[in-house]
């Protein structure tokens, strides 16, 4: 049978001790403390950024700025599936902004635009007032009794394009 040893310990070689830069020539790291001759990289702050080329000018700012950005103006979408509002939401209830920030849907904070997508099955009743609303989820909506109404904001933006 094996000898029992209580005594807990790292494996041989796991612990080293730190090496200790710039403690005289004897320690092998002195003088220069490992960092070799001068030049940026021996100094202290002496690290770039990334992209940096040596003083060149970088790609990144001699390419020229061509054409025009839509991120400015894009608009991101919270998507909600069928199936999930019913199962938060009772039958009858109302489908908006505040109470989907109420069920944790949505945040309290953001000003978030809501899409209703139309994956699963819908049970229940339902008064959806959001900002999107997908043919599927609508038609799924409506056959079980409930209501869907998309806000003006959002479709006089679109019908204006």
């Amino acid at each position: 049978m094996a000898e029992y040893n209580p005594i807990l310990s790292a494996p041989q070689g796991a612990n080293k001790k730190p090496k200790r830069v710039g403690r005289g020539s004897s320690s092998g790291l002195g003088t220069t403390a490992g960092k070799g001759n001068k030049g940026q990289q021996s100094r202290s702050g002496g690290k770039t950024y990334v992209g940096f080329e040596g003083g060149q000018m970088p790609l990144y700012r001699r390419i020229a700025r061509k054409g025009f950005s839509n991120y400015p103006f894009k608009k991101e979408y919270v998507c909600i599936n069928v199936d999930l509002l019913c199962a938060k939401f009772e039958d009858g209830a109302t489908v908006d902004k505040a109470s989907l920030a109420k069920k944790g849907f949505i945040s309290t904070k953001s000003a978030a635009l809501v899409k209703i997508l139309g994956n699963g099955d819908v049970t229940k009743k339902l008064n959806v007032i959001v900002d999107k609303v997908s043919e599927t989820a609508k038609a799924k909506i409506e056959k079980a009794g409930g209501s869907v109404k998309v806000n003006e904001a959002e479709t006089s933006a679109e019908s204006a394009k």
